[in-house]
């Protein structure tokens, strides 16, 4: 092993301590982790199966939704076996996997949700070109950079915390392996390193969201001049877009935006983005979505 510990594993402590508090944990978290699974895989299947919903948006959707399903299913089934035994621990290398696998999906989700940003800015800014601008390898360039941008950036989130130290305490106060928690059982000053999280992990998350905050700015200036009829579906859109948006973002910044602390909150907002918004996703984007609806129900009358 390259790092330098006697470390072989990390005890959770998880959400709470409380036996009966655990068992309806459980069952709730359970609810929304099938909820989640379902309502992902029925966006995929439907856009895929749907001629209707080839737009770019669609594809980008889709995408949204593997993500999601595979986001959360880095942390529920853990969760989920947690709250029901006793003792919880987790491997040194599980726990490195899971921080990788949590970095680079959330980080491609980061930059998937500007890539529907910019789709949306072109669809309602410059209509009469959106086929042309928005073709085929433009959508499959912007996937690329969004998977290669997560993985330099789960990389080097790994490359930090791998070379670690970690002499003696073993104990997290969390459901889950992230940065904050592992750099505080770390036997050396973090501080350092805490920066350098702040800057690939708070930072950039922060920058995006000014960036997208601001061109939803710029598309809802311009669907100004735009009829009654395709404002309010454009509205409707952009509105779901702006809900996922915040509710990543705003957790995302509030747990990596300061220095190296943990609080014990982290562990209750950390639910929020890793378990709440991959559920939500999905029914945001269909709820206020009539053509999503419709192909649901074209497919469901072709069985």
């Amino acid at each position: 092993m390259g790092h330098s510990n006697n470390v072989t594993e990390f005890v959770l402590l998880g959400l709470t301590q409380d036996p009966s508090a655990q068992k309806a944990l459980f069952v709730m978290f359970l609810i929304i982790y099938i909820a989640t699974m379902l309502g992902n895989l029925l966006i995929m299947v439907t856009v895929l199966a749907s001629p209707s919903l080839g737009s770019p948006m669609y594809f980008f959707l889709t995408y949204l939704s593997l993500i999601d399903a595979v986001y959360s299913t880095v942390y529920s089934p853990k969760l989920l076996m947690d709250l029901l035994s006793d003792k919880k621990t987790i491997s040194f290398s599980a726990c490195m996997i899971q921080l990788f696998i949590e970095h680079l999906f959330a980080a491609a989700e980061v930059f998937l949700l500007v890539a529907m940003a910019y789709d949306r800015y072109v669809a309602i800014c410059k209509p009469l070109h959106y086929l042309t601008i928005m073709n085929r390898r433009v959508c499959i360039l912007f996937l690329i950079v969004s998977w290669a941008g997560g993985f330099v950036h789960s990389v080097i989130q790994l490359v930090f915390v791998y070379n670690l130290p970690f002499c003696g305490p073993n104990v997290m106060d969390h459901f889950m392996c992230d940065m904050y928690p592992l750099l505080e059982l770390a036997c050396t000053d973090t501080y350092l390193i805490g920066l350098t999280v702040v800057a690939n992990g708070g930072v950039i998350c922060t920058v995006i969201f000014i960036i997208l905050l601001i061109s939803y700015g710029i598309i809802l200036n311009a669907l100004k001049t735009h009829g009654q009829g395709g404002r309010r579906k454009a509205l409707s859109t952009c509105g779901s877009h702006i809900t996922v948006v915040v509710l990543f973002f705003v957790p995302c910044i509030f747990v990596y935006v300061r220095p190296v602390s943990t609080f014990p909150a982290d562990k209750y907002i950390s639910v929020v983005f890793t378990v709440i918004t991959p559920m939500l996703n999905p029914l945001i984007y269909t709820l206020r979505n009539s053509e999503m609806k419709n192909a649901m129900k074209n497919l469901w009358y072709r069985k």
